[in-house]
């Protein structure tokens, strides 16, 4: 015993404080979120479908939006196809992240869900865009830009996984729906794009990809165009509070094309305290500039009292916070129209995946792709000691 007690007491002093303090840290220190931050993100493949690939009699593409089950270990990805090649739809798959890597055949679809209607029946063609997508608990929330040129409005609604039905429909503030006037509300396929869930299931988050008619410019070469972040409560199925996301101003080296599209075009809910991952993707008349941000809404000003952001100064409204954490362009891989992310499941070494899917919008001269990252994320006990110095040195 008395051998015990002095080696006991050769231990560091110091881990004698320490180790309280930790614990105590644990119970009663209110962490800034994400617990766990992201301080890097590796490539760790692709895979690629032809545009003339279909499954079950349908051409599989479109993809713009997909969501992860985690529980089953499967895939959800909603088709933008507008009823017009096939049945609004989303898509099931496998990915085989198994050996730390994504290559071709890593990447298997396993099924296809017609969406259905109040009604019960399938949506007629052209009566919807459907462009993000969100796991709830049995459910996937789909968001649809609609169609500004037949003043058909956008949607958030929420659907059976295992028929397809529709069960609910949030509400849309006025704001957001066009009038004949051209003058307010979404610009056309610059809408609902993106779609999240909290992972309590409390909060879904979408944007629209490109500012309000009212709320100022749409995006333009060397232009940022100021998005609107919405919040809404799905316990009470109503909006809450909106904010200000400002896009990336991109300056294309060169633009061929008269055309030039950019935009927000999905984010994900990293934690339940406000803090995101955001994706923007630019058409620059040659080529795609992909991007991914971190973003934290926390300081950010409530904005769904204003109805035109036009008509204040946007230097006294604080957006959200930005942060960029990958330029997809510095990758040696010739970029598609990618528009969709969602964090997958662990990888091998137990960091977290990050799968993005593109858009081939049904052109054989594009290809529908996945890739692939990992995720490297800050050890928890890193940054419990850090935030326990920091909150013992205020």
């Amino acid at each position: 015993m008395t051998q015990f007690l002095k080696k006991l007491f050769k231990f560091p002093t110091i881990l004698f404080l320490i180790i309280p303090i930790l614990i105590l840290g644990i119970f009663f220190i209110d962490f800034p979120a994400p617990f766990v931050p992201i301080t890097g993100i590796d490539f760790i493949g692709s895979a690629s479908f032809p545009t003339s690939f279909s499954f079950q009699k349908t051409p599989m593409g479109g993809f713009s939006g997909i969501t992860y089950d985690s529980k089953k270990q499967l895939f959800y990805t909603i088709s933008d196809d507008r009823s017009d090649k096939a049945p609004a739809r989303f898509y099931t798959l496998k990915i085989d992240l198994s050996r730390g890597l994504l290559k071709n055949g890593d990447v298997v679809p396993v099924g296809v869900t017609t969406l259905l209607n109040e009604a019960k029946q399938t949506f007629p063609t052209g009566s919807l865009d459907p462009e993000g997508i969100a796991l709830s608990n049995e459910t996937v929330f789909v968001s649809s830009e609609g169609d500004v040129r037949q003043q058909i409005n956008p949607f958030i609604k929420e659907f059976s996984i295992s028929s397809g039905q529709e069960l609910t429909s949030l509400p849309i503030s006025n704001k957001f729906l066009p009038d004949k006037s051209g003058k307010r509300g979404i610009r056309n396929n610059l809408a609902f794009e993106s779609l999240t869930i909290t992972p309590d299931k409390r909060y879904l988050f979408s944007a629209t990809e490109n500012a309000l008619l009212q709320d100022g410019s749409q995006a333009k070469p060397k232009v940022s165009s100021p998005c609107r972040i919405l919040q809404y409560n799905l316990r009470t199925r109503k909006p809450e509070k909106e904010f200000l996301y400002k896009t990336e101003a991109i300056a294309p080296l060169f633009n061929l094309s008269p055309r030039f599209d950019s935009g927000l075009t999905d984010l994900i809910a990293l934690d339940n305290y406000g803090n995101f991952l955001s994706l923007e993707r630019t058409f620059t008349g040659l080529g795609f500039s992909i991007a991914i941000y971190q973003v934290s809404i926390e300081s950010a000003d409530d904005i769904s009292k204003i109805e035109s952001l036009a008509t204040v100064d946007l230097n006294n409204i604080k957006p959200v916070a930005k942060k960029l954490l990958f330029d997809l362009r510095t990758l040696d891989l010739a970029l598609d129209n990618i528009e969709g992310f969602t964090l997958g499941d662990k990888l091998p070494d137990g960091q977290r995946s990050l799968i993005l899917v593109s858009d081939n919008n049904f052109n054989p001269l594009q290809q529908t792709q996945v890739l692939a990252f990992k995720l490297k994320m800050e050890a928890p006990i890193i940054r419990l000691i850090r935030h326990l110095f920091s909150a013992f040195g205020n």
